[in-house]
């Protein structure tokens, strides 16, 4: 007798993403700064020995995780930069002159009119205005 394999369909959204940091409170107040995100929950080891920080847009249920990690010192290693989280803004050029201002713009790409900016940690954000 032939059977056929039952197919298990589950139902998945988005929920975080994460990036460890090494200071922490520079990198929360950088996401404030340049993005308008806010801390919306925190986790830390009874023992000192991490921080879990989730930040928000107040728009979506999305969130970016900030992890430190007491004991990490050198800074890690991001490979080319070619992962990244991608911002849409209603106001783009505004945006531009703000991140220009802050020194943070890392990379444009005025052909695909996109550019990128990097936190404290050198990880690249990207800027795309909306469609």
């Amino acid at each position: 007798m032939i059977t056929q394999k039952e197919v298990i369909i589950v139902d998945f959204t988005f929920n975080h993403y994460n990036y460890n940091v090494l200071d922490l409170q520079k990198s929360i107040k950088f996401y404030e700064d340049a993005l308008g995100l806010k801390e919306v929950r925190r986790k830390e080891a009874k023992d000192g020995s991490y921080i879990l920080v989730y930040l928000g847009d107040g728009k979506t249920d999305f969130s970016l995780e900030l992890t430190w990690l007491r004991d990490r010192k050198e800074p890690y290693n991001l490979g080319e930069n070619e992962f990244h989280l991608a911002f849409v803004t209603q106001d783009f050029e505004k945006a531009h002159q703000k991140h220009k201002e802050m020194g943070c713009i890392c990379f444009e790409n005025p052909a695909m009119g996109i550019y990128f900016i990097n936190d404290p940690d050198n990880y690249w954000l990207e800027i795309v205005p909306a469609k």
